[in-house]
């Protein structure tokens, strides 16, 4: 089993909902560890949409990372995910941050995520769950990524309650 950290985000239709019924789905195909809170947050790179509501969960699997992420797109798909607009608004959006220490790079799939370090939708609620984890390309905490960040106009605002329950 590894552990796999995974970011979610969705700004389309029920935005907590979505992010209960991805986490549920995540939940019967892998062990579900640990969550942060939702935080809601600005859009980036594609200003023009709805805020967003994000988290990122802890989870054991015995997939391999390809078959995680076409694991995850099929959930995605299932969920009502379509790609239009690169960036753009979403019914929800799995993203695989962290596969155990390794290091991926492939067609369509890169691990640790290559933006990590400049998304506080991902930093903050990451953050709270894996302070002490080593970016294993940057080779720092999550805790200093984090404080490096320059946050300019980007706003999180931690949205206590909208997952609880749901990983104990």
């Amino acid at each position: 089993m590894v552990e796999s950290i995974i970011a979610l985000g969705t700004n389309l239709g029920d935005r907590a909902g979505n992010l209960r019924r991805a986490i549920g789905m995540i939940g019967r195909k892998m062990s579900l560890v640990k969550a942060s809170s939702v935080y809601e947050t600005g859009p980036m790179y594609y200003e023009d949409q709805d805020w967003f509501l994000n988290c990122v969960v802890a989870a054991e699997t015995e997939l391999r990372p390809r078959a995680l992420l076409q694991g995850l797109q099929a959930m995605e798909m299932q969920l009502g995910r379509r790609r239009t607009v690169r960036y753009g608004p979403r019914v929800i959006d799995l993203d695989i941050l962290f596969y155990g220490n390794e290091v991926v790079s492939e067609p369509g799939l890169e691990i640790p995520h290559p933006k990590i370090a400049e998304r506080p939708f991902v930093l903050v609620p990451l953050n709270e769950i894996r302070p002490d984890l080593v970016h294993p390309v940057l080779g720092r905490r999550t805790s200093e990524l984090l404080g490096n960040l320059k946050l300019g106009g980007e706003q999180v605002i931690k949205r206590p309650g909208l997952l609880a329950g749901l990983i104990s």
